[in-house]
């Protein structure tokens, strides 16, 4: 039994496959629409596009053509081949603005860019351009079904700018770069002013002053210690409960008694 049922499901199989590789070749459009769509329905995007890519330029112009175009475009969207989903979404919506898939056409073109947003240790190109997409569309469709997601994803990828940011700086700090790390997180600070890394750059930015004052040579010293003690005000004024705040009162006092030591020598 279990022998036939295998052999039934093979011969099935085998059928589909050959009445798709049959419309592959054949030269009726409608075949292929008809076999597209039935293929797209039952989740096989990969032979459903390669069909519908066949047929598009056939339909330019035929009333088809906009439930064709929409497909075609959910095909790469579902392949996972975001690049060239973004692009045929936002042809779609330039093509048929009074389609009733416009507004999901254009947030799919949006979201789509979304998806190519890399992690935020590379080069953040893709995840700038994916936020002014999604911006665009939530200016367009203010009141829109897409919006709350929209702005989400926006947020999201905000965040990942501002983690880039703050690496950066961080990471002048840990090769001793501390005046590039001063000056790229003061740029954080300006940039950001809610962000939830606030905290961090703060400290880190106190970090980097301390370190660079207590490192100078003698003719900088004075003037870089006390660029670190107002960076240890800032943050103490800030961030009176921070985890940090020992660190901060460690680095203010030793910060005090070399301030205190210059002040001792003009009074002698």
């Amino acid at each position: 039994m279990k022998k036939f049922i295998y052999i039934f499901f093979l011969l099935i199989t085998l059928s589909s496959c050959s009445e798709y590789q049959k419309a592959l070749k054949s030269e009726d459009t409608g075949t292929k629409f008809t076999l597209g769509e039935e293929l797209y329905n039952a989740g096989k995007y990969e032979k459903a596009n390669k069909l519908f890519a066949q047929i598009v330029p056939s339909y330019r112009g035929k009333p088809q053509a906009e439930k064709l175009m929409y497909l075609y475009s959910q095909s790469f969207y579902n392949m996972r081949d975001f690049y060239i989903a973004s692009y045929q979404f936002e042809r779609f919506a330039s093509s048929y603005p009074n389609s009733e898939k416009v507004v999901e056409a254009a947030f799919l073109s949006a979201k789509s860019s979304y998806m190519l947003s890399p992690v935020y240790t590379k080069d953040q190109k893709e995840t700038k351009e994916a936020i002014g997409k999604l911006q665009e569309f939530i200016n367009l469709y203010p009141d829109s079904e897409y919006g709350t997601e929209a702005n989400k994803l926006v947020k999201e990828l905000e965040f990942k700018l501002e983690k880039k940011a703050f690496s950066i700086a961080k990471q002048y700090n840990q090769i001793s770069d501390y005046e590039a790390s001063i000056k790229s997180f003061d740029n954080f600070i300006f940039d950001f002013p809610g962000s939830p890394l606030r905290e961090d750059a703060l400290f880190y930015k106190l970090d980097a002053a301390y370190k660079l004052a207590i490192n100078s040579v003698e003719r900088k010293r004075e003037y870089r210690l006390s660029n670190a003690k107002l960076s240890a005000e800032a943050f103490k004024k800030s961030y009176p409960s921070s985890n940090y705040y020992q660190d901060v009162i460690d680095m203010a006092t030793q910060i005090e008694q070399e301030l205190e030591n210059y002040s001792n020598k003009a009074n002698i």
